[in-house]
């Protein structure tokens, strides 16, 4: 068999990602779609881990596992919701995240013009994390192959994933969980719904700078527990 350098190999990984996006856009699923396979396949035990395992099985290949968001919140018990999303993503940012490190050893941050890279790169901390995970909007695919590609620490990575994740998935769970219709459930993700998220990530934010300028100004260098990028572990 030929032997592939990394770089070929990270190529190859790159095509397949790109692949897998392009069949996600050709063939979309509504909201309304999604809610109705939902109603039919919930009460069914192995129909539960099956949709855990798509959304991480997605999650780690940068598609839009959030979708099995609708197969879940609306119909099942609140806890029993944000446990079982929280197993698919978590799951799925690992996936990604050893996806990633993979790219990393081809790639130099340099090379790549990524926003989230570079914040990354800068600043890597759990507030920080948790702050990306709590964001609505953020894409959680790039979060997680940036880490990898990074080598971030990974048990920071992990209690972010698990921390941020936590929260968000419990307020989105708490919105829609009770309503009759996808449209209702749409409708009642609105940003006065999704306000809170965005003021306690902001807050995280604040409170990343400012344990950063504390620690700068009693002399030490980076916060406890945070790696300088690129290093592996």
């Amino acid at each position: 068999m030929p032997r592939f350098s990394r770089r070929q190999k990270a190529t190859l990984v790159a095509g397949i990602i790109t692949l897998l996006f392009i069949a996600g856009w050709l063939s979309p699923l509504t909201i309304a779609e999604l809610w109705e396979w939902g109603a039919r396949v919930s009460g069914h035990p192995l129909a539960m881990l099956g949709v855990v395992l798509l959304m991480a099985a997605l999650m780690t290949f940068g598609l839009p596992g959030s979708l099995c968001f609708w197969i879940i919140a609306p119909f099942h018990p609140l806890l029993l919701s944000v446990c079982m999303l929280l197993l698919g993503s978590v799951g799925g940012a690992l996936g990604a995240y050893r996806l990633g490190m993979g790219l990393g050893h081809a790639w130099h941050v340099e090379d790549i013009s990524s926003r989230l890279l570079q914040l990354l790169t800068r600043r890597s901390d759990l507030l920080t994390q948790c702050a990306l995970r709590i964001m609505p909007g953020v894409p959680h695919s790039l979060i997680n192959l940036a880490a990898g590609m990074l080598r971030l620490r990974l048990i920071t990575f992990v209690s972010a994933a698990i921390l941020g994740l936590t929260v968000k998935w419990s307020v989105y769970a708490h919105t829609v969980h009770g309503m009759v219709s996808a449209t209702q459930a749409e409708e009642a993700l609105e940003f006065k719904a999704l306000l809170p998220l965005f003021i306690l990530g902001v807050l995280l934010v604040l409170g990343s700078i400012a344990k950063r300028y504390w620690f700068r100004a009693h002399g030490k260098h980076h916060t406890p527990g945070q790696e300088p990028p690129g290093r592996d572990e």
